[in-house]
This record gives structure tokens, C-alpha cells and sequence, in this order.
């Protein structure tokens, strides 16, 4: 066996369940312990501070400098009483992760004095040397000049010794260089168009959150295993070895009994969650071996966004401590399940209400009916553009595969709410009489809450899948940072409903028609218009590819090729329109995005030829000496009869040499047109080039390489194998 193999399987058989110190306290009593809530701000504030920093975080509105220094203060005092040392600006760039610049509260005044001091400018804005971080050609590289502003609406927590500040990146001229602002532009879109809309039905209605749950899957991984693998430890995905004979084909590990390892991990992170005001509620196996999943209480949209990217940090850094390494890619093992970030997205009101739930009557059925089918007419409209914004490499290896829904966006709401909005559809035109209202709001709107508390199902295949009281969104990767999807569902869905607002208006003006005649009206020929984007059945099939090709969807199966729709005519003219991104913004994040991706195949493309030719083939070459070796035996002890005892290991040379052979050259193919794509300046050539020249070969040379797995002796194979990462817990 390979030393490196061999050292790092033993050292993870040792690996034994790390014991977890259970708080003293029940964790009810110590949810947000580590934040700067509303709690602590009324303990360290006074009164008038208080309720000014709650009306900036709930109603956006901005805080003067004295109120900033009055926070400043307070946040410090709490910070330091915790034993914290140094602040931070904790901001999430266009990298995908989170970023952070620690000061430390020390300093000497005039006199060299020694002192803590945090104020409110240091509160609300700083400016880090952020020059190397993805802009998109917005700055030159000596323009490192980018500003962090405090963001209210996050509260402020403790990691270690550091008090972290949620806040936004901009540019020295203004604009967004993070995911965080979009999305709060986006959230601000939704509230002012949904409560638009709402107001309909209910007048006391003065603000629309949207809300999402963020299911996170994740992969657990013994972390000598992974540290012995160099594509585990540079791309986070095995990029060769052969498939186990056992994998996921007995379901034995979804929903089994924790691994006590796992476990321990788990506990440990549900603590330290607790602790920072995350509202981690479930956990549980995943289908695939070794792989897990965890998922929060709904929150608001921002919020939950910030707390899932703390979280991904948090996973990582408690994963060491118990030997363990997360894979947050969303292929790391071929033939079983990728891991996504399901989206559970959904609007609710000040007043309490989701805007996705049927209820109990008529009346708030319709309410439900109105943001239930824009939604879907936004989805239908917009395809192309959410399906761009769950693109990544390593989501297009997860796509359409091991329950993963497909790169065709649909929309799944169930049988029975087919049912309702095919009656729906076939309403009489114009206005309806007192007995066709009654009727319509019995028959069809009256019935809703009945069928889905009873009836409603679940679509593993669908991108877009209605469960209930919610859309469940589950195209997102599991490494990817959900703010690009929700700012575009929001901008989308909140954009639909403002056209729904003025059609309705319209008909209530012009028309002279009833409210709810006009809604139905309009209702109506929304479902007639966004028919073709639902589909109930198996999104896998090949019947699916054919009926969506027949309704003009697009399958669009790779990243360059579903980036472009980001920087079309219409995408963009949306964008800007809704004030969410400036064209150069949009067209920034364009270049990130494929530079992002020409990165990574350029980086996975150098480490499998860096496997293939310094760890596969002297391998195969030792082996096939030894064959050679055993072969000369034969003949000086058969003489002239050695053929008949050694043809089935000149089959293995041939074979082996076949092999060595294949990697060698599709190696030197791969390069050359690695070499080729390089030297494109254009962007988008260099994207394609890398996704339709470069990646074909990714799976010619794995093929070779695990049929070498399978023909040389386990015990010189260097690799650590899928068998043993898999299944040593």
C-alpha cells in the first residue's frame, strides 16, 4: 500500500469521537448568547438609542453620527465584557467567501496613554486595502480604495475574541462589490411591490419580508483521508478513482443512525450556532455515505443568508478540532449524490401572515392564489435568468443526477393545485355574477387549504417545487452563497407583481370592474401565459427533455453557456429598472463569474494531469515491472511452455500499457488546448474553450486511471480509495 495511503488510513482508524461539554444551560437560555440582539442593546443603551437603532433595523431608516457613537460605545463595553480583543468589518466579497480585516480596540492617546477606543466611525464605515478581491474590471488594481458600511440589520457577534460586523463592500465610486448589496436592494423591491399587492386583502398590511430556510448538505470526511488526496485538498472533489462496489444503492445510510463521530461534530457545531443566533434546528444522514445535512428555522431573507455563510465558516472550523474535513462541493464523489442548498423561500407580512399559506377562508385563499400564480409567472418569465444564477462549475456536475433536480428550471405544484388553477383557468371571461363568485370561492379558492394539508407532494426532481406554504428552491449548490438566487427570485417575483398591480389597476379603473373580478380576471391569463413552466412528472426522463424542448425551454447544462443570459437585453434592462444593479454592476459580475469558472477547470485540469503522470503511471509502470519480472520467471523455469502459463499476465501488460498509453496522451491533448485557451483575451471564448476543449478530457483520463485502480495490486496503489473515504467514519 502507497506510504501516504497507508499513514493516513491509520492515523483515521485512531480517530475517535471527540467528547463535547454540554452548556449548563438548557440552549433556549443560551440562543444569541454571542450577539449584539435587541436584548443587549436595551442593556447597554439608552431608551431613545434603542428605539432609533430598532426603526433603522426594521424600517431602513438612517442613523445619525451621535447615535452611531451611543452604539459604538455600547457594542464595545458588551464586546470587551466578553473578552473580546480586536473588531471587524465581516464582509462577503465576490470570492463566495467571507472576508475580515481584524483592529484591535487598543491604542494610545496623545499623551501614550494606553486605552480601548471603538467610535462610531469605525462603527459604520472602514476602508480595507481591498484591491485584490474580484471587481470585474469596476477598479484598476492600484485603485484598492473600497468602503465596508455597517449593515443594522445583522446583529453583531463574537467569534473567539473578535466582535464581527456585519456589513456591505462598495467601490470608492459607489458601486457593489459584494452579494450583500444587491439583495438588499432586492428585499427592499419585494417589500414595497408585495405590500402593494397585499393591501387588497388586508389594508392593515405595511411591510412584506421575504423569508427563506437554507437546507445545507454537506459531505464529512475523515480529514487524513482527505489531506492524502491532492484533488480533495486543491478542488474539493475526487477528480479519478474507481466507484465502490457499494455506494448509495441500498439507501442503508439516509436517515440511519448518526455516526458517533458525526454526531459529536454535530453537537459541538449546534452549540456554537446556538450561541451566535443561528436557529439550527434539524440534522440528519443524507443519502450518500459519509454525507449529512442540517437545516435552520426560517428567517429573514438577509439574515438568513448572513447566518448560512457564518455557518460555512463555523463547519469548517469545528471540522478540525474533530479531525474531520467538510466538502461544500457540490460533486466531490462521482455516482452518488452531489449536495445542494435548498432554498425555502417564502413572504410573510408584518402582520404574521405568509403570503403562501391558503388559510382558512375565501378570502385569504385569493390572497394566496395572487402571490402563488405571479410567482410562477415570474419563474416562467425568467427562466433562463434563475437557472444563470445557480450556475458554477461544480454545479454542473450536480445537476440532472442522484436526485438533484435537472438544468431545465420547471416549476412543481402537485396534482390537486393543478386541479385548482385548471378550474381556475377556464373562469368565464369578464365580470362575474354574485352565483359565479360564490361559486368560484367555494369550488375552487374554498378547497385549497383542505387539499394541501392532505395532498400535497414533493417533486425531488423539480428546481422549483411547491410544498405547502412555501417554494422550495433546490438548484442552489451546496458551496454557493444564496444571496445571487434570492436577489434574482426577489427582483423577478417582485417585478411580476408590480405589472400584476397595474393590469389589476387598470381593470378596476378603466373597466370599472369589482376587486375581485379584476384579480380573478388577471389571475386567469397569468395561468393561461405561465402554463408551460409546470411540470409534475420525473425530471430526469428523457420524456421531460423532449415535452420542454416542445415548450421552448431551454436546457442549458453548462455555466458559460447560462451566464450569458445575465448580460442580455432584458436581464439587464431588469436589473436596472428595479434599481437593483447599474449595468456595469451586472456586467462586472458577468466577468467575475466566468473568470471564477475558467479558474477552476484550469486549476482542476493542472492537478489531474499533476495525478495522472506523477502518481498513476509510476505506479502502473512498478506494476507492470513486477508482471514483466514474473513473466521472465516463467520462461527460465518452463523454457518453451511458459506461454501457457503466462498469457493471462501478458494480457495485464497489454492492458496496463493500453492504459499508461491513454493517460499519457489525452494528458498532452488537455494541455495543449489548456495552452490554446490561455492565450484567449476575450472572456467568454476562453470560458467556452475550457468547457467544451479542456473538460471532455476530464473523463477520458479518469477512465483510464480507475481501470488502472482496478488492475494494479491495492497494496502498492497510491491513492487513498472512494471505498475508504466513503465509508471510514
Amino acid at each position: 500500500m502507497g506510504t501516504i495511503r497507508f499513514q493516513a488510513l491509520q492515523t483515521a482508524l485512531s480517530h475517535k469521537p471527540k467528547k463535547v461539554k454540554e452548556p449548563a444551560k438548557k440552549r433556549s437560555e443560551i440562543f444569541g448568547e454571542n450577539i449584539f440582539n435587541a436584548e443587549s442593546i436595551k442593556a447597554y443603551t439608552t431608551k431613545e438609542t434603542f428605539l432609533i437603532l430598532l426603526d433603522a433595523i426594521h424600517n431602513g431608516k438612517k442613523i445619525d453620527r451621535k447615535t452611531a457613537d451611543q452604539v459604538a460605545l455600547a457594542m464595545k463595553s458588551w464586546a470587551i465584557q466578553r473578552g473580546a480583543t480586536h473588531f471587524t468589518h465581516w464582509f462577503q466579497p465576490l470570492t463566495g467567501a467571507t472576508a475580515e480585516k481584524h483592529d484591535a480596540f487598543f491604542d494610545l492617546d496623545s499623551s501614550g496613554v494606553a486605552l480601548e477606543t471603538f467610535d462610531g466611525g469605525k462603527l459604520v464605515q472602514q476602508e480595507p486595502d481591498a484591491s485584490s478581491f474580484p471587481n470585474g474590471g469596476i477598479r484598476n488594481t492600484f485603485e484598492a480604495r473600497g468602503y465596508t458600511a455597517w449593515d443594522p440589520g445583522s446583529p453583531a457577534f463574537i467569534i473567539g475574541t473578535t466582535l464581527c460586523i456585519p456589513t456591505i463592500f462598495v467601490s470608492y465610486t459607489g458601486e457593489s462589490l459584494d452579494y450583500k448589496v444587491p439583495l438588499l436592494k432586492s428585499l427592499m423591491f419585494i417589500d414595497q411591490t408585495a405590500t402593494d399587492v397585499a393591501r387588497y386583502f388586508d389594508k392593515n398590511i405595511n411591510k412584506v419580508i421575504s423569508t427563506i430556510g437554507i437546507e445545507q448538505e454537506y459531505f464529512l470526511i475523515d480529514k487524513a483521508l482527505a489531506d492524502s488526496r491532492p484533488d480533495i485538498q486543491l478542488a474539493g472533489r475526487m477528480l479519478i478513482g474507481h466507484q465502490p462496489a457499494k455506494g448509495q444503492q441500498l439507501d442503508d445510510h439516509y436517515f440511519g443512525s448518526i455516526p458517533e463521530r458525526a454526531l459529536s461534530y454535530m453537537r459541538d457545531l449546534e452549540i456554537e450556532c446556538i450561541r451566535l443566533g443561528i436557529p439550527i434546528k434539524t440534522r440528519h444522514n443524507e443519502v450518500a455515505p459519509n454525507q449529512f445535512e442540517l437545516a435552520p428555522i426560517h428567517e429573514e431573507a438577509s439574515l438568513a443568508v448572513d447566518h448560512n455563510s457564518l455557518l460555512m465558516d463555523l463547519m469548517q472550523k469545528i471540522a478540525k478540532k474533530h479531525n474531520f474535513t467538510v466538502l461544500f462541493h457540490e460533486k466531490p464523489f462521482s455516482g452518488v449524490n452531489g449536495s445542494g442548498k435548498h432554498n425555502n423561500w417564502s413572504l410573510s407580512t408584518d402582520t404574521g401572515v405568509n403570503l403562501l399559506s391558503p388559510g382558512k377562508t375565501p378570502k385569504s385563499n385569493l390572497q394566496f392564489l395572487t402571490f402563488f400564480i405571479n410567482t410562477i409567472k415570474a419563474v416562467h418569465d425568467n427562466a433562463d435568468l434563475l437557472r444563470a444564477s445557480i450556475s458554477s462549475a461544480g454545479n454542473d456536475h450536480r445537476l440532472g443526477a442522484n436526485e438533484a433536480p435537472p438544468s431545465i428550471i420547471s416549476v412543481f405544484i402537485g396534482k390537486h393545485l393543478t386541479e385548482v388553477l385548471d378550474e381556475l383557468e377556464n373562469v368565464s371571461d369578464g365580470r362575474l355574477t354574485p352565483e359565479e363568485k360564490t361559486e368560484l370561492k367555494l369550488n375552487v379558492v374554498g378547497k385549497i387549504p383542505e387539499i394541501l394539508l392532505d395532498n400535497t407532494d414533493r417533486n425531488r426532481t423539480s428546481p422549483m417545487a411547491f410544498t405547502g406554504n412555501k417554494f422550495e428552491f433546490r438548484a442552489v449548490g451546496s458551496s454557493a452563497n444564496c444571496a445571487k438566487s434570492m436577489t434574482v427570485l426577489n427582483m423577478i417575483v417582485a417585478n411580476q407583481l408590480k405589472k400584476f398591480k397595474s393590469e389589476v389597476d387598470h381593470l378596476i379603473d378603466e373597466k370599472e370592474m369589482k376587486k375581485d373580478d379584476a384579480i380573478f380576471n388577471v389571475l386567469r391569463e397569468l395561468i393561461k401565459e405561465s402554463k408551460k413552466i409546470r411540470f409534475e412528472g420525473d425530471g430526469y426522463s428523457n420524456e421531460w427533455v423532449e415535452i420542454a424542448n416542445s415548450r421552448g425551454l431551454k436546457n442549458i447544462n453548462n455555466t458559460p453557456e447560462a451566464l450569458k443570459v445575465q448580460i442580455s437585453k432584458e436581464s439587464i434592462g431588469m436589473f436596472e429598472s428595479t434599481q437593483i444593479m447599474s449595468p456595469l454592476e451586472v456586467h462586472a459580475r458577468y466577468e467575475i463569474e466566468l473568470e471564477n469558472y475558467i479558474k477552476k477547470i484550469q486549476i482542476e485540469s493542472r492537478i489531474l494531469g499533476d495525478i495522472s503522470q506523477n502518481h498513476i503511471i509510476p505506479t502502473a509502470i512498478t506494476y507492470q515491472n513486477k508482471l514483466i519480472e514474473n513473466v521472465r520467471g516463467h520462461k527460465e523455469i518452463f523454457g518453451s511452455l511458459h506461454k501457457e502459463f503466462s498469457g493471462e499476465q501478458v494480457k495485464l501488460i497489454q492492458q496496463i500499457s493500453k492504459y499508461i498509453g491513454s493517460i499519457i496522451n489525452d494528458v498532452e491533448l488537455m494541455t495543449e488546448e489548456r495552452k490554446i485557451a490561455n492565450k484567449l483575451e476575450d472572456l467568454e471564448k476562453k470560458a467556452d474553450a475550457y468547457c467544451n476543449k479542456v473538460i471532455p478530457y476530464f473523463s477520458k483520463i479518469r477512465y483510464a486511471c480507475d481501470k488502472l485502480e482496478l488492475l494494479i495490486d491495492d497494496e502498492i496503489w497510491p491513492l487513498t480509495k472512494y471505498r475508504e473515504i466513503l465509508f471510514t467514519r
